[in-house]
């Protein structure tokens, strides 16, 4: 056993999966162990609700999947990934009746903001000229010195505002600083917090650049297309197989661990150093969420027929109205009107439901650990928008955030961030490090969303970690 493998990765998550990828495509001899008996952390898909409707049971759209620079060069088409690109890459309804789209095009979407159209010319123009350059030099935390010094100060200025300040600055209408909010939730922080704006020109940009497609059939096929390439060049992947110890874990020299801080800490606390554990322990986790999955007998009906445009739908309002429902979640209140994100895979992509159905995918944040059924608030919401709704659901498959934790532990609270993702724990994650992603135990990694550069389907962790244990112990 103890020649059978040079790493093994904990954990089927697309940072686990990159992290495995990327040595074996070094010539490294990689096991991956997954606790579920299906593959792919955030990158599941499954019918949830009836036979024939697939359901995507964590990430939905992916933007990342395009741009990420650990991902986009894999030839992941080439496995089996299709990727499906919207008509429009997000609406964000402000009142029944009357969404703003945010278009590929930057001048296309200028028009429909009216008079914030300018403004976001201005925003967004430098970042969306700047093309992938941008997104490489703020996934790629060992980019140092930046290759692209010009275009992260540009970004820099604007992004380390909040949403909110930099929306009374900017913008004279509504629509403008709604959209920005919209993409500003994503963060799960506060809109009066530092770098929000960061958050919502990242988004946005990339919806600009690369759109904010979907896999074809679900974000299953992402992670069935790495697990491909990693068995095409020799890599082994186990599903059904728990680690609950590092002394479970066949001999390597090096062990990779897609798992959140918590987690680590239960598997390998008795090796770990008492002041690194206490750093650890120190780690701080965000809001979590409340996830509806609907079978429908039709598309939503919409009151303004533009918002089936879009892959993606912020059912938010004005600014003020996302604020203070993601306000309500930070300070630990269930907000009486919740900001939803919603997906309509199905308008796109046929191989979602049986013909002439459909399905919508939808959440909103709530407090960590708040096991209040959202359901009713959420529907209710969408009512508003699309009268009828209800009248087309044919089943619906709901997620509380103790349900989600215990779907995946990673999802500490409920919260699918992999920790909150503030200036400090933005900068710092999980710990204070020129090497996060190496612990004090020798041959001992972490790759999740807790380290640099964070949530979301890029692999981005995995790369980092990997390419850490390439520095460090060399074949």
């Amino acid at each position: 056993m103890a020649d059978e493998f040079d790493a093994v990765v904990v954990g089927s998550g697309p940072n686990g999966l990159v992290a495995a990828l990327e040595l074996a495509q070094a010539g490294w001899r990689v096991l991956v162990l997954e606790r579920s008996d299906t593959l792919g952390g955030g990158a599941r898909t499954a019918e949830l609700t009836l036979p024939g409707f697939r359901h995507d049971v964590c990430s939905a759209i992916h933007p990342l999947g395009l741009a990420s620079p650990a991902l986009r060069d894999l030839g992941l088409e080439q496995v089996g990934v299709e990727w499906v690109q919207p008509d429009a890459p997000l609406a964000h309804a402000l009142r029944p009746g009357h969404s703003v789209l945010q278009e590929r095009s930057l001048a296309a979407t200028a028009v429909g903001l009216g008079v914030d159209g300018r403004p976001w010319e201005r925003l967004f123009g430098p970042s969306v000229r700047s093309g992938l350059d941008l997104v490489d030099s703020l996934l790629d935390p060992l980019d140092l010195p930046p290759r692209h010094p010009v275009q992260l100060a540009r970004y820099g200025m604007s992004g380390l505002w909040s949403v909110s300040a930099l929306a009374r600055r900017r913008f004279r209408g509504d629509d403008g600083p709604a959209l920005l909010a919209g993409l500003a939730g994503h963060s799960m922080l506060s809109l009066d917090a530092p770098i929000t704006t960061g958050f919502g020109m990242l988004l946005g940009q990339l919806a600009h650049v690369v759109g904010w497609p979907m896999a074809r059939g679900g974000s299953q096929a992402i992670a069935d297309g790495l697990v491909a390439l990693i068995r095409a060049l020799g890599g082994t992947v186990r599903a059904g197989e728990e680690v609950r110890s590092l002394d479970d874990i066949p001999p390597a020299r090096a062990v990779i661990c897609d798992v959140t801080p918590r987690q680590l800490i239960d598997i390998a606390g008795h090796r770990l150093p008492s002041a690194y554990r206490r750093r650890l322990e120190r780690y701080r986790y965000g809001p979590g969420v409340f996830k509806v999955d609907w079978a429908l007998d039709g598309p939503v009906p919409w009151i303004d027929p533009r918002t089936a445009r879009a892959g993606t739908v912020h059912l938010g309002g004005t600014l003020a109205e996302v604020r203070a429902s993601e306000e309500d979640v930070v300070s630990g209140r269930v907000p009486q009107v919740p900001f939803l994100l919603l997906a309509q895979q199905s308008n796109f992509d046929p191989d979602r439901a049986p013909a002439g159905k459909h399905t919508l995918w939808g959440y909103c944040h709530v407090p960590s650990g708040c096991d209040v059924d959202m359901t009713e608030a959420m529907e209710a919401r969408i009512e508003q928008f699309a009268p009828g709704f209800r009248d087309l659901v044919l089943a619906r498959h709901t997620m509380s955030a103790p349900q989600f934790e215990a779907y995946n532990p990673n999802y500490v609270g409920g919260e699918i961030n992999g920790g909150v993702a503030d200036l400090r724990q933005f900068l710092f994650r999980p710990v204070p490090s020129l090497d996060p992603w190496s612990t004090p135990v020798e041959g001992l990694y972490l790759c999740s969303s807790s380290t640099p550069p964070g949530g979301g389907v890029h692999g981005m962790c995995g790369r980092a970690a990997a390419r850490s244990v390439l520095r460090r112990q060399p074949l």
